[in-house]
Protein backbone atom coordinates (compact mmCIF):
# COMPACT_ATOMS: atom_id res chain seq x y z
CA UNK A 1 0.00 0.00 0.00
CA UNK A 2 2.67 2.06 0.65
CA UNK A 3 3.86 2.77 -3.12
CA UNK A 4 0.42 4.14 -4.02
CA UNK A 5 -2.32 6.42 -2.98
CA UNK A 6 -5.53 5.11 -1.88
CA UNK A 7 -8.44 5.74 -3.76
CA UNK A 8 -11.47 7.80 -2.52
CA UNK A 9 -15.55 6.45 -2.74
CA UNK A 10 -15.39 8.05 -5.89
CA UNK A 11 -12.32 6.59 -7.44
CA UNK A 12 -13.65 2.91 -6.39
CA UNK A 13 -16.98 3.91 -7.71
CA UNK A 14 -15.25 4.78 -10.91
CA UNK A 15 -13.71 1.34 -11.37
CA UNK A 16 -16.82 -0.13 -10.86
CA UNK A 17 -18.14 1.14 -13.99
CA UNK A 18 -15.14 -0.70 -15.20
CA UNK A 19 -17.47 -3.90 -14.31
CA UNK A 20 -20.24 -2.81 -15.39
CA UNK A 21 -18.97 -2.34 -18.56
CA UNK A 22 -17.11 -5.53 -18.56
CA UNK A 23 -20.27 -7.49 -17.76
CA UNK A 24 -21.98 -5.63 -20.46
CA UNK A 25 -20.01 -7.59 -22.07
CA UNK A 26 -19.90 -10.37 -21.25
CA UNK A 27 -23.83 -10.78 -20.96
CA UNK A 28 -24.32 -10.25 -24.67
CA UNK A 29 -22.13 -13.61 -25.69
CA UNK A 30 -22.90 -15.99 -22.44
CA UNK A 31 -26.84 -14.94 -22.54
CA UNK A 32 -28.20 -13.54 -25.94
CA UNK A 33 -26.01 -15.56 -28.51
CA UNK A 34 -26.75 -18.71 -26.02
CA UNK A 35 -31.05 -18.28 -27.43
CA UNK A 36 -30.25 -16.84 -30.90
CA UNK A 37 -28.73 -19.96 -31.46
CA UNK A 38 -31.02 -23.03 -29.67
CA UNK A 39 -33.79 -20.86 -30.83
CA UNK A 40 -33.59 -18.66 -34.20
CA UNK A 41 -31.01 -20.96 -35.57
CA UNK A 42 -32.56 -24.56 -33.68
CA UNK A 43 -28.62 -25.56 -32.80
CA UNK A 44 -28.38 -28.32 -30.56
CA UNK A 45 -27.95 -26.34 -26.86
CA UNK A 46 -25.06 -28.44 -26.23
CA UNK A 47 -23.20 -26.06 -29.24
CA UNK A 48 -23.37 -22.62 -27.17
CA UNK A 49 -22.88 -24.65 -23.84
CA UNK A 50 -19.47 -25.55 -25.48
CA UNK A 51 -18.65 -21.96 -26.66
CA UNK A 52 -19.68 -20.64 -23.31
CA UNK A 53 -17.63 -23.07 -21.44
CA UNK A 54 -14.52 -22.26 -23.37
CA UNK A 55 -14.51 -18.54 -21.96
CA UNK A 56 -14.20 -20.38 -18.97
CA UNK A 57 -11.61 -22.74 -19.50
CA UNK A 58 -9.67 -20.24 -21.12
CA UNK A 59 -9.17 -18.03 -18.21
CA UNK A 60 -6.96 -21.13 -16.50
CA UNK A 61 -4.58 -18.58 -18.04
CA UNK A 62 -5.30 -15.44 -15.28
CA UNK A 63 -2.41 -16.75 -13.07
CA UNK A 64 0.25 -16.25 -16.37
CA UNK A 65 -2.16 -12.79 -17.02
CA UNK A 66 -1.38 -11.80 -13.42
CA UNK A 67 2.55 -12.94 -13.83
CA UNK A 68 2.42 -10.75 -16.70
CA UNK A 69 0.65 -7.76 -15.16
CA UNK A 70 3.54 -7.91 -11.89
CA UNK A 71 6.20 -6.82 -14.13
CA UNK A 72 5.32 -3.79 -14.16
CA UNK A 73 4.29 -0.74 -11.96
CA UNK A 74 0.95 -0.13 -13.42
CA UNK A 75 -2.08 -2.58 -14.20
CA UNK A 76 -3.93 0.00 -16.24
CA UNK A 77 -2.27 -1.38 -19.74
CA UNK A 78 -3.83 -4.69 -18.62
CA UNK A 79 -7.32 -3.59 -17.74
CA UNK A 80 -7.24 -1.19 -20.65
CA UNK A 81 -6.25 -4.14 -23.10
CA UNK A 82 -8.63 -6.53 -21.33
CA UNK A 83 -11.03 -4.66 -22.42
CA UNK A 84 -10.16 -4.14 -25.73
CA UNK A 85 -9.58 -8.14 -26.14
CA UNK A 86 -13.21 -8.50 -24.68
CA UNK A 87 -14.94 -6.27 -27.07
CA UNK A 88 -13.13 -7.44 -29.73
CA UNK A 89 -14.19 -11.36 -28.42
CA UNK A 90 -17.74 -10.10 -28.13
CA UNK A 91 -17.79 -8.94 -31.87
CA UNK A 92 -16.18 -11.96 -33.18
CA UNK A 93 -18.46 -14.44 -31.29
CA UNK A 94 -20.91 -12.20 -32.72
CA UNK A 95 -19.88 -12.20 -36.43
CA UNK A 96 -19.03 -16.17 -35.75
CA UNK A 97 -23.10 -16.79 -35.04
CA UNK A 98 -24.77 -14.76 -37.76
CA UNK A 99 -22.25 -16.78 -39.50
CA UNK A 100 -23.51 -20.51 -39.04
CA UNK A 101 -26.60 -20.63 -40.90
CA UNK A 102 -24.82 -19.78 -44.08
CA UNK A 103 -20.88 -20.52 -43.22
CA UNK A 104 -21.48 -24.04 -41.18
CA UNK A 105 -18.02 -24.94 -39.71
CA UNK A 106 -16.76 -21.79 -40.53
CA UNK A 107 -19.32 -20.01 -38.34
CA UNK A 108 -18.49 -22.09 -35.74
CA UNK A 109 -15.20 -21.78 -35.94
CA UNK A 110 -15.65 -17.77 -35.40
CA UNK A 111 -17.99 -18.07 -33.21
CA UNK A 112 -15.33 -20.38 -30.58
CA UNK A 113 -12.49 -17.68 -31.36
CA UNK A 114 -14.59 -14.83 -30.51
CA UNK A 115 -15.66 -17.02 -26.93
CA UNK A 116 -11.61 -17.95 -26.59
CA UNK A 117 -11.15 -13.69 -26.74
CA UNK A 118 -14.04 -13.37 -24.54
CA UNK A 119 -12.12 -15.24 -21.97
CA UNK A 120 -8.97 -13.75 -22.07
CA UNK A 121 -9.77 -9.98 -21.96
CA UNK A 122 -12.04 -10.69 -19.38
CA UNK A 123 -9.26 -12.09 -17.49
CA UNK A 124 -7.15 -9.58 -18.17
CA UNK A 125 -9.37 -6.66 -16.91
CA UNK A 126 -11.03 -8.91 -14.22
CA UNK A 127 -7.46 -9.92 -12.69
CA UNK A 128 -5.91 -6.58 -12.58
CA UNK A 129 -8.80 -4.46 -11.47
CA UNK A 130 -8.94 -6.56 -8.70
CA UNK A 131 -5.24 -6.43 -8.25
CA UNK A 132 -5.23 -2.29 -8.39
CA UNK A 133 -8.47 -2.80 -5.84
CA UNK A 134 -6.43 -4.73 -3.52
CA UNK A 135 -3.58 -2.15 -4.02
CA UNK A 136 -5.18 1.38 -4.06
CA UNK A 137 -8.28 0.73 -1.18
CA UNK A 138 -7.72 0.85 2.64
CA UNK A 139 -7.68 -2.66 4.20
CA UNK A 140 -11.21 -1.29 6.16
CA UNK A 141 -12.80 0.00 2.40
CA UNK A 142 -11.77 -3.44 0.82
CA UNK A 143 -15.23 -5.48 1.96
CA UNK A 144 -17.43 -2.71 1.09
CA UNK A 145 -15.29 -1.81 -2.30
CA UNK A 146 -15.85 -5.70 -3.24
CA UNK A 147 -19.61 -5.19 -3.05
CA UNK A 148 -19.80 -2.36 -5.09
CA UNK A 149 -17.70 -3.43 -7.51
CA UNK A 150 -19.91 -7.05 -7.53
CA UNK A 151 -22.87 -5.02 -7.45
CA UNK A 152 -22.01 -2.64 -10.32
CA UNK A 153 -20.75 -5.81 -12.43
CA UNK A 154 -24.61 -7.16 -11.68
CA UNK A 155 -25.73 -4.00 -12.95
CA UNK A 156 -23.93 -4.35 -15.98
CA UNK A 157 -25.71 -7.80 -16.51
CA UNK A 158 -29.29 -6.14 -15.66
CA UNK A 159 -28.87 -3.01 -17.53
CA UNK A 160 -27.78 -4.84 -20.77
CA UNK A 161 -30.50 -7.41 -20.78
CA UNK A 162 -33.28 -4.85 -20.49
CA UNK A 163 -32.18 -2.02 -23.01
CA UNK A 164 -30.48 -4.58 -25.76
CA UNK A 165 -33.83 -7.09 -25.21
CA UNK A 166 -35.95 -3.93 -26.65
CA UNK A 167 -33.36 -3.13 -28.87
CA UNK A 168 -33.23 -6.62 -30.58
CA UNK A 169 -37.15 -6.77 -31.26
CA UNK A 170 -37.70 -7.43 -34.13
CA UNK A 171 -35.03 -9.88 -34.64
CA UNK A 172 -32.57 -9.70 -37.22
CA UNK A 173 -28.91 -10.64 -37.74
CA UNK A 174 -27.89 -6.99 -38.77
CA UNK A 175 -29.88 -4.88 -36.01
CA UNK A 176 -28.07 -7.70 -34.03
CA UNK A 177 -24.79 -6.70 -35.21
CA UNK A 178 -25.32 -2.97 -34.25
CA UNK A 179 -26.80 -3.58 -30.94
CA UNK A 180 -23.38 -5.66 -30.33
CA UNK A 181 -21.11 -2.93 -31.97
CA UNK A 182 -22.84 0.39 -30.05
CA UNK A 183 -22.62 -1.89 -26.44
CA UNK A 184 -18.59 -2.95 -27.20
CA UNK A 185 -18.31 0.97 -28.03
CA UNK A 186 -20.05 2.54 -25.43
CA UNK A 187 -18.27 -0.27 -22.73
CA UNK A 188 -14.87 0.77 -24.29
CA UNK A 189 -15.45 5.03 -23.69
CA UNK A 190 -16.67 4.71 -20.18
CA UNK A 191 -14.09 1.96 -19.57
CA UNK A 192 -11.55 4.53 -20.98
CA UNK A 193 -13.03 7.57 -19.01
CA UNK A 194 -13.33 5.78 -16.06
CA UNK A 195 -9.57 4.53 -15.68
CA UNK A 196 -7.78 7.73 -16.72
CA UNK A 197 -5.79 9.20 -13.78
CA UNK A 198 -6.80 6.12 -11.06
CA UNK A 199 -3.54 4.59 -10.82
CA UNK A 200 -0.76 6.83 -9.36
CA UNK A 201 1.90 4.62 -8.28
CA UNK A 202 5.09 6.49 -6.82
CA UNK A 203 7.41 3.42 -7.64
CA UNK A 204 10.56 5.29 -10.32
CA UNK A 205 11.78 4.31 -13.38
CA UNK A 206 14.66 2.45 -11.80
CA UNK A 207 12.48 0.78 -9.45
CA UNK A 208 10.59 -0.58 -12.10
CA UNK A 209 14.03 -1.76 -14.53
CA UNK A 210 15.22 -3.47 -11.26
CA UNK A 211 11.96 -5.63 -10.78
CA UNK A 212 11.77 -6.88 -14.36
CA UNK A 213 15.23 -7.81 -13.92
CA UNK A 214 14.59 -9.74 -10.82
CA UNK A 215 11.26 -11.50 -11.97
CA UNK A 216 12.05 -15.17 -11.55
CA UNK A 217 10.22 -17.66 -14.60
CA UNK A 218 6.89 -17.92 -14.21
CA UNK A 219 7.14 -21.58 -13.20
CA UNK A 220 9.35 -20.40 -10.42
CA UNK A 221 6.99 -17.71 -9.40
CA UNK A 222 4.05 -19.95 -9.77
CA UNK A 223 6.05 -22.76 -7.46
CA UNK A 224 6.95 -19.56 -4.81
CA UNK A 225 3.10 -18.54 -4.48
CA UNK A 226 1.72 -22.20 -4.27
CA UNK A 227 4.09 -22.85 -1.72
CA UNK A 228 2.64 -20.03 0.60
CA UNK A 229 0.38 -21.81 2.85
CA UNK A 230 -2.41 -19.91 2.85
CA UNK A 231 -2.28 -18.75 -0.64
CA UNK A 232 -2.52 -22.49 -1.20
CA UNK A 233 -5.30 -23.10 1.06
CA UNK A 234 -7.61 -19.91 -0.36
CA UNK A 235 -7.03 -21.33 -3.59
CA UNK A 236 -8.71 -24.34 -2.46
CA UNK A 237 -11.54 -22.70 -0.54
CA UNK A 238 -12.11 -20.51 -4.21
CA UNK A 239 -12.27 -23.82 -5.61
CA UNK A 240 -14.79 -25.69 -3.17
CA UNK A 241 -17.25 -23.30 -2.33
CA UNK A 242 -17.45 -21.99 -5.85
CA UNK A 243 -17.98 -25.57 -7.32
CA UNK A 244 -21.07 -26.04 -4.58
CA UNK A 245 -22.07 -22.42 -5.35
CA UNK A 246 -22.47 -22.72 -9.11
CA UNK A 247 -23.83 -26.38 -8.91
CA UNK A 248 -26.73 -25.16 -7.79
CA UNK A 249 -27.69 -22.54 -10.52
CA UNK A 250 -29.13 -25.04 -13.43
CA UNK A 251 -30.78 -27.55 -10.83
CA UNK A 252 -33.02 -25.40 -8.20
CA UNK A 253 -35.92 -24.13 -10.65
CA UNK A 254 -36.37 -27.94 -12.07
CA UNK A 255 -36.09 -29.14 -8.36
CA UNK A 256 -39.40 -26.84 -7.44
CA UNK A 257 -41.03 -27.21 -10.77
CA UNK A 258 -40.79 -31.34 -10.36
CA UNK A 259 -41.00 -31.47 -7.11
CA UNK A 260 -43.43 -28.66 -5.56
CA UNK A 261 -45.47 -28.61 -9.35
CA UNK A 262 -44.62 -24.90 -9.33
CA UNK A 263 -45.39 -23.29 -13.18
CA UNK A 264 -42.40 -21.48 -15.60
CA UNK A 265 -43.43 -17.96 -14.38
CA UNK A 266 -43.20 -19.22 -10.32
CA UNK A 267 -40.07 -20.92 -10.59
CA UNK A 268 -38.62 -17.28 -12.61
CA UNK A 269 -39.72 -16.05 -9.89
CA UNK A 270 -38.66 -17.95 -7.54
CA UNK A 271 -35.03 -17.39 -8.95
CA UNK A 272 -35.88 -13.76 -8.96
CA UNK A 273 -36.43 -13.98 -4.92
CA UNK A 274 -32.85 -15.37 -4.29
CA UNK A 275 -30.94 -12.79 -6.54
CA UNK A 276 -32.79 -10.54 -4.35
CA UNK A 277 -31.62 -12.32 -1.68
CA UNK A 278 -28.22 -12.26 -2.98
CA UNK A 279 -27.99 -8.65 -2.89
CA UNK A 280 -29.47 -8.14 0.78
CA UNK A 281 -26.30 -10.72 1.96
CA UNK A 282 -23.91 -8.62 0.25
CA UNK A 283 -25.29 -5.16 1.02
CA UNK A 284 -25.28 -6.41 4.84
CA UNK A 285 -21.39 -7.87 4.70
CA UNK A 286 -20.39 -4.48 3.35
CA UNK A 287 -22.51 -2.56 6.39
CA UNK A 288 -21.40 -4.76 9.00
CA UNK A 289 -17.15 -4.37 7.65
CA UNK A 290 -17.72 -0.81 7.77
CA UNK A 291 -19.53 -0.35 11.03
CA UNK A 292 -16.69 -2.32 12.62
CA UNK A 293 -14.26 -1.11 10.76
CA UNK A 294 -10.98 -1.67 13.44
CA UNK A 295 -11.75 -5.87 12.89
CA UNK A 296 -12.60 -5.85 9.24
CA UNK A 297 -10.74 -8.97 8.15
CA UNK A 298 -12.32 -10.75 11.60
CA UNK A 299 -15.95 -9.70 10.35
CA UNK A 300 -15.20 -10.51 6.61
CA UNK A 301 -13.52 -14.22 7.53
CA UNK A 302 -16.43 -14.35 9.56
CA UNK A 303 -19.06 -13.94 6.96
CA UNK A 304 -17.04 -15.62 4.41
CA UNK A 305 -17.25 -19.04 7.15
CA UNK A 306 -21.20 -18.36 8.40
CA UNK A 307 -22.48 -17.93 4.41
CA UNK A 308 -20.75 -20.87 3.69
CA UNK A 309 -22.88 -22.95 6.38
CA UNK A 310 -25.52 -21.28 5.79
CA UNK A 311 -25.58 -22.27 2.89
CA UNK A 312 -25.21 -25.79 3.57
CA UNK A 313 -27.63 -25.79 6.18
CA UNK A 314 -30.60 -24.27 3.65
CA UNK A 315 -29.21 -27.08 0.87
CA UNK A 316 -29.97 -29.35 3.62
CA UNK A 317 -33.45 -27.82 4.21
CA UNK A 318 -34.31 -28.16 0.46
CA UNK A 319 -33.34 -31.67 0.66
CA UNK A 320 -35.46 -32.38 3.63
CA UNK A 321 -38.20 -30.66 1.84
CA UNK A 322 -38.40 -32.54 -1.49
CA UNK A 323 -38.68 -35.69 0.74
CA UNK A 324 -40.88 -35.10 3.72
CA UNK A 325 -41.30 -31.27 3.52
CA UNK A 326 -44.67 -31.53 1.26
CA UNK A 327 -46.61 -28.42 -0.32
CA UNK A 328 -46.63 -26.75 3.33
CA UNK A 329 -42.99 -26.35 3.40
CA UNK A 330 -41.38 -22.49 3.34
CA UNK A 331 -39.54 -23.12 0.21
CA UNK A 332 -39.79 -18.93 -0.76
CA UNK A 333 -37.65 -18.17 2.78
CA UNK A 334 -35.68 -21.44 2.62
CA UNK A 335 -34.41 -20.04 -1.27
CA UNK A 336 -34.03 -16.79 -0.22
CA UNK A 337 -32.16 -17.35 2.81
CA UNK A 338 -30.22 -19.17 0.66
CA UNK A 339 -29.40 -16.22 -1.56
CA UNK A 340 -28.50 -13.55 1.24
CA UNK A 341 -25.93 -16.33 2.39
CA UNK A 342 -24.51 -17.07 -1.63
CA UNK A 343 -24.54 -13.38 -1.95
CA UNK A 344 -22.70 -12.34 1.54
CA UNK A 345 -20.11 -15.12 1.31
CA UNK A 346 -19.66 -14.61 -2.42
CA UNK A 347 -18.62 -10.82 -1.91
CA UNK A 348 -16.69 -11.53 1.66
CA UNK A 349 -14.67 -13.99 -0.61
CA UNK A 350 -13.93 -10.91 -3.49
CA UNK A 351 -12.74 -9.11 -0.28
CA UNK A 352 -10.50 -11.87 1.18
CA UNK A 353 -8.80 -11.89 -2.17
CA UNK A 354 -8.00 -8.16 -2.46
CA UNK A 355 -6.83 -8.38 1.34
CA UNK A 356 -4.87 -11.74 1.04
CA UNK A 357 -3.53 -10.62 -2.65
CA UNK A 358 -0.36 -8.43 -1.09
CA UNK A 359 0.34 -11.05 1.41
CA UNK A 360 3.69 -13.27 1.13
CA UNK A 361 6.33 -12.57 -1.36
CA UNK A 362 6.50 -9.03 -2.71
CA UNK A 363 5.45 -8.45 -6.28
CA UNK A 364 3.59 -12.08 -6.84
CA UNK A 365 0.05 -9.58 -5.81
CA UNK A 366 -1.08 -10.12 -9.70
CA UNK A 367 -0.19 -13.83 -9.58
CA UNK A 368 -2.22 -14.87 -6.75
CA UNK A 369 -5.25 -13.19 -7.98
CA UNK A 370 -4.79 -14.81 -11.13
CA UNK A 371 -4.66 -18.16 -8.98
CA UNK A 372 -7.51 -17.60 -7.36
CA UNK A 373 -9.56 -16.31 -10.62
CA UNK A 374 -8.12 -19.39 -12.10
CA UNK A 375 -9.88 -21.58 -9.43
CA UNK A 376 -13.08 -19.54 -9.58
CA UNK A 377 -13.53 -19.78 -13.48
CA UNK A 378 -12.43 -23.17 -13.47
CA UNK A 379 -15.41 -24.57 -10.68
CA UNK A 380 -17.65 -22.48 -12.75
CA UNK A 381 -17.24 -24.29 -15.95
CA UNK A 382 -17.65 -27.38 -13.74
CA UNK A 383 -20.06 -26.85 -11.63
CA UNK A 384 -23.45 -26.33 -13.93
CA UNK A 385 -22.78 -29.20 -15.65
CA UNK A 386 -21.25 -31.56 -12.94
CA UNK A 387 -24.57 -30.67 -11.19
CA UNK A 388 -27.05 -31.90 -13.77
CA UNK A 389 -25.09 -35.08 -14.53
CA UNK A 390 -25.24 -35.71 -10.66
CA UNK A 391 -28.83 -35.42 -10.86
CA UNK A 392 -29.22 -37.23 -13.89
CA UNK A 393 -27.30 -40.37 -12.29
CA UNK A 394 -28.83 -40.36 -9.20
CA UNK A 395 -32.36 -40.54 -11.15
CA UNK A 396 -31.48 -43.18 -12.25
CA UNK A 397 -29.88 -45.26 -9.06
CA UNK A 398 -32.66 -43.77 -6.39
CA UNK A 399 -35.99 -44.09 -9.14
CA UNK A 400 -36.77 -41.10 -7.37
CA UNK A 401 -36.42 -37.15 -9.16
CA UNK A 402 -36.73 -35.66 -5.36
CA UNK A 403 -34.25 -37.83 -3.82
CA UNK A 404 -31.62 -37.50 -6.10
CA UNK A 405 -32.36 -33.87 -6.29
CA UNK A 406 -31.86 -34.17 -2.16
CA UNK A 407 -28.96 -36.22 -2.61
CA UNK A 408 -27.28 -33.49 -4.81
CA UNK A 409 -28.28 -30.76 -2.88
CA UNK A 410 -26.65 -32.80 0.14
CA UNK A 411 -23.72 -32.93 -1.57
CA UNK A 412 -22.98 -29.90 -2.36
CA UNK A 413 -23.76 -28.74 1.45
CA UNK A 414 -20.70 -30.69 2.32
CA UNK A 415 -18.77 -28.72 0.34
CA UNK A 416 -19.49 -25.34 1.85
CA UNK A 417 -18.64 -26.98 5.03
CA UNK A 418 -15.60 -27.85 3.46
CA UNK A 419 -14.86 -24.74 2.49
CA UNK A 420 -15.66 -22.72 5.39
CA UNK A 421 -13.57 -24.89 7.78
CA UNK A 422 -10.49 -23.87 4.55
CA UNK A 423 -11.20 -20.07 6.23
CA UNK A 424 -10.72 -21.32 9.90
CA UNK A 425 -7.57 -19.42 11.81
CA UNK A 426 -6.64 -18.08 7.96
CA UNK A 427 -6.64 -13.86 9.76
CA UNK A 428 -4.38 -15.11 12.30
CA UNK A 429 -1.51 -15.85 9.11
CA UNK A 430 1.41 -14.03 9.07
CA UNK A 431 1.14 -11.00 7.27
CA UNK A 432 3.96 -9.38 5.14
CA UNK A 433 2.61 -6.76 2.40
CA UNK A 434 5.42 -5.75 0.00
CA UNK A 435 8.31 -7.10 1.24
CA UNK A 436 10.16 -10.41 -0.38
CA UNK A 437 10.10 -13.37 2.53
CA UNK A 438 13.04 -14.77 4.07
CA UNK A 439 13.76 -18.18 4.39
CA UNK A 440 13.16 -17.12 8.33
CA UNK A 441 9.76 -15.22 7.49
CA UNK A 442 8.32 -18.73 5.36
CA UNK A 443 9.40 -20.69 8.41
CA UNK A 444 7.62 -18.90 10.30
CA UNK A 445 4.54 -18.78 8.42
CA UNK A 446 4.57 -22.58 7.77
CA UNK A 447 4.87 -22.90 11.84
CA UNK A 448 2.19 -20.79 12.46
CA UNK A 449 -0.24 -22.85 10.10
CA UNK A 450 0.90 -26.32 11.92
CA UNK A 451 -1.68 -28.01 13.48
CA UNK A 452 -4.42 -26.37 11.47
CA UNK A 453 -6.57 -28.86 9.95
CA UNK A 454 -8.40 -27.59 6.89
Amino acid sequence: MSNFQTLSWFGIFRLGLIQTALGALVFLPTNTLNRIMVVEYALAASIPGFLITLHHVVQLARPYIGYGSDGGSRRTPWIVGGMMILATGSLTATAGTTLIPTAGILGHMIAALGFLLIGVGSGAAGTSLLVLLSKQVTERRKPAAATLVWFMMIMGFAVTGGVTGQLLDPFTETRLLWVVSYTAAIAIIISFLAIIGIEKPHATVIRDTERKENKPPFAVAIKEVWSEAHARRFTIFVFVSMLAYSAQDLILEPFVGLTFGWTVGETTALAGMQHAGMLLGMLAMALSTYAFRTKTRHILHLWIRGGCLVSALCLVMLAIAGTLGGPTWPIKLNVFILGASNGSFAVAAIGGMMMLASEGRSERDGLRMGLWGAAQAISFALGGFLGTVAVDLSSVWLDNSAAAYGLVFCVEAAFFVWAASLIFNLDQQVRNPNKSVTEVDQFALESSLRGVNP
